[in-house]
């Protein structure tokens, strides 16, 4: 694009007046494309489409007052190497009969060819750029409309799965991006021309990530834009010039979509950071709840798991700050059954992010949630009559679906953070796992003031049934390889009930899991480590009954063992 810009630089006061008509109507029809952003990426995205349609509206002067080779003749030269899009254009020609104009629209809908083999295609015909660009775009998005809504069905779902897998596969910089960096990243994506890309895969990719509409759409377009900018300039300025204009994005890319995640997560803290006297509490009430957005919900357990567990991403638009450790109330919709006439009860759920969200911009909190349902022997099958209503309701829930949320609750649970050398044992059953994501993003995957001074270790215990039930194991991983810049790391051990077994051959539960590092465990409360357990409050019998058999064969009173833990505030429980 600097290429360009340079060229038409030079030749700009010579341009008619009415190529000002184009410039207002391309803008014309950006700006509800604009207004279709969310609100956090709308600073990225005015840069992105301004430069956009700076871009087309160069090529559209340059079209007209640059020399323009004879493609009729190139057309003529090159009919023995003609490449896949020329291809499909002649077949479709000759299958149809349909006029030129047609067939470019038709081959720019095409996945694989798109607008970046139809540009190159419709100058090929001898159709000037100014005709050209606009049907490629117009093609190119044609099918990407009933696409997104087609992937609603579960049906089209499962026909698309091997595409969806591979759109996976191919957008780790979307996938990867911050939330808030999400809009950007997709239309870099989609506008960069590479093998890969595209606006096809950019939609399955939208799609994965339960990307609003809009959003999607409006990003999506943009990267059509970009990428026709970039194609039209390759095929008017030839390598040199499309190579230039390549590097230009992805340059501009990197900066914005890399670059944004190297900001610190400083804006959220108490002064010094680890006072615990401001922490928020009960901002919301249940006769006031505040009304949040969903922003996706995603299963994050495998197919062998033993139920099913989703990770959802609600946007409090930073109306409920909250801390690590702390509690989020749900009031699922419809009417308490047992009291009619008045709402259902508020469901309280351990917030399983950071204070800064995932997107880590202060505006979402995630929710951990496992969809609870009833088995019945008589049917032999789930009653949905005895189902868990608020489970069920944020499970199903869709982006843009509104969640009633009180809260935030709770103080026992919170990290402490004055000594950064403190060590913290986080023993979890399940969705028990929830704030400890939030500590240990905190710690190991944020830049923040915790981070840049923990020195302990953070030891996570998670039971779950199998290693499909398994929780965020990618995210422990990387944070195992990154331990902080003052020497604090993360240690973890998983209790697989079906997959292992304890000492005495009997299947391996959490106590069990913790008994084996009972003597480490032990010294590490003595010498001022915290425990915490989160979890079904039937882990907790079997966590006591381990701990005192422990105490009985070291000689240590159990009960005032477990008092001076409380007094010194090392030990935490929440279950539920």
């Amino acid at each position: 694009k600097a290429l360009l810009f340079l060229t038409i630089a030079s030749v700009s006061a010579f341009a008619p007046t009415q190529m000002t008509m184009p410039a207002q109507s391309l803008r014309s029809n950006v700006t509800p494309l604009y207004a279709a952003v969310p609100e956090s990426s709308k600073p990225e995205a005015r840069s992105f489409l301004n430069k956009v349609v700076k871009s087309t509206l160069s090529l559209s002067l340059a079209s007209t007052l640059l020399p323009t080779p004879s493609f009729a003749a190139a057309k003529a030269a090159a009919e023995p190497t003609l490449h896949l899009g020329q291809k499909i254009a002649n077949k479709v020609s000759g299958a149809t009969g349909f006029p030129d104009k047609i067939v470019l629209a038709i081959i720019s809908a095409l996945p694989i060819v798109e607008l970046r083999g139809a540009i190159p295609v419709g100058l090929w015909m001898d159709i000037p750029l100014k005709t050209v660009f606009p049907i490629s775009v117009l093609g190119n998005m044609l099918p990407i409309i009933p696409l997104m809504f087609l992937l609603k069905s579960e049906a089209v779902q499962k026909v698309f799965k091997p595409l969806l897998d591979r759109a996976e596969s191919k957008a780790g910089s979307i996938i990867n991006a911050p939330q808030d960096k999400q809009w950007a990243a997709l239309a870099a994506f989609v506008g960069i021309p590479l093998p890969g890309t595209g606006a096809w895969t950019g939609a399955l990719a939208a799609f994965i990530l339960g990307m609003p509409l809009m959003s999607s759409l409006s990003a999506i377009f943009a990267g059509v834009l970009s990428a026709g900018a970039i194609m039209s300039a390759l095929t008017l300025s030839g390598k040199k010039g499309g190579l230039a204009a390549l590097a230009a994005l992805v340059a501009y890319a990197a900066t914005q979509i890399i670059g944004g995640g190297e900001k610190k997560q400083d804006f959220l803290e108490a002064k010094p950071y680890w006072d615990q006297s401001t922490v928020p509490v009960n901002t919301y009430k249940n006769k006031a709840p505040f009304t949040g957005k969903v922003v996706s919900t995603k299963r994050i357990v495998g197919p062998k798991a033993t139920g099913e567990t989703c990770h959802i991403i609600i946007d409090h638009q930073n109306k409920m700050p909250f801390w690590e450790g702390q509690s989020y109330g749900v009031i699922p919709p419809g009417e308490n059954p047992k009291k009619p006439g008045k709402p259902n009860a508020v469901r309280l759920y351990s917030i399983a992010s950071s204070r800064y969200g995932d997107d880590m911009t202060g505006n979402t909190a995630s929710l951990c949630v496992r969809r609870a349902t009833y088995w019945c022997p008589e049917l032999k099958a789930e009653d949905p009559a005895k189902k868990g209503v608020c489970s069920n309701f944020l499970c199903d829930t869709t982006p843009g679906d509104e969640v009633a949320m009180t809260g935030p609750s709770g103080k026992v649970m919170l990290m402490p953070e004055e000594n950064p050398k403190t060590d913290l044992i986080m023993v979890a059953t399940g969705t028990g796992i929830a704030p400890y994501r939030g500590f240990i993003r905190r710690l190991f995957n944020e830049k923040t003031p915790a981070a840049e001074v923990y020195q302990g270790e953070a030891w996570l215990f998670l039971g779950v049934a199998n290693s499909d039930a398994l929780l965020y194991d990618d995210e422990w991983q990387e944070a195992i390889a990154n331990p902080t810049p003052a020497g604090g790391k993360l240690r973890v051990d998983y209790a697989l009930s079906r997959e292992m077994e304890n000492k005495k051959g009997g299947k391996m539960y959490i106590q069990d899991k913790v008994e084996e590092y009972a003597d480490e465990v032990f010294n590490k409360l003595d010498s001022g480590a915290h425990i915490y357990f989160c979890g079904l409050k039937g882990m907790m019998p079997g966590i006591q009954d381990m701990l005192k058999e422990v105490c009985n064969s070291k000689g240590i009173d159990y009960d005032e063992w477990l008092d001076g833990l409380k007094k010194n505030k090392q030990w935490h429980v929440e279950v539920y």
